[in-house]
């Protein structure tokens, strides 16, 4: 469910950082948003819970 979460974020932040270019939204703001929601999902799709057993 998380992973489809961010991928949702990420479009949102791609529009917002669509709107930065065109200078309506100071990229200062978009392009973090866009950076940090690409992160999410690339870290929540590959993400994998590791069982370790413990010796």
């Amino acid at each position: 469910m998380m992973p489809y979460l961010f991928l949702i974020l990420t479009i949102f932040a791609f529009f917002l950082n669509i709107l930065g270019f065109m200078q309506l939204i100071p990229l200062y703001i978009t392009l973090p948003l866009l950076f940090i929601s690409i992160y999410l999902t690339i870290f929540s799709f590959t993400h994998r819970k590791v069982f370790r057993r413990l010796r």
